[in-house]
Formats: structure tokens, sequence, C-alpha cells
């Protein structure tokens, strides 16, 4: 009887670490293909703060965006 608990316990355990690796590397993928953030939106944010971008400033924040992800 105290060997099935024990076995439940572990299995529950075990199960719990597979699904948050697996969901972890689910959600990387899905943001991977639909970024929360785009360049157009850096461009809009930028320009509703008074200043016109330029490409190589909007590529840099990109990239220290993605460097976080």
């Amino acid at each position: 009887m105290g060997h099935d608990i024990l076995l439940i316990i572990i299995g529950l355990i075990i199960g719990i670490i597979i699904g948050f690796f697996v969901t972890k590397t689910y959600m990387k993928k899905y943001l991977k293909k639909n970024p929360p953030i785009n360049e157009k939106m850096i461009e809009a944010m930028m320009s509703s703060m008074g200043r016109k971008p330029s490409q190589k400033q909007v590529r840099q924040i990109m990239n220290q965006m993605n460097r976080y992800m």
C-alpha cells in the first residue's frame, strides 16, 4: 500500500518535470515564429517619442530583444 503511494508521487513529480520542459520548448518555438514585437512596432514607438529611427537603430533594438528570448 505504501509502496503504491510512493510510486504515484514519483510519477507525478516526473510528469510535472517533463511537462515543464515540453511547455518551455513549445513556448520558445512559438515566440520565435510569432514575436510579440516587430520592427514596425519599434519604429512607431520611436516616432511617437518624437524621433525618426534609422534602420540600424531598429535592428540593434531587435537584436537586443532577441538576445533575451
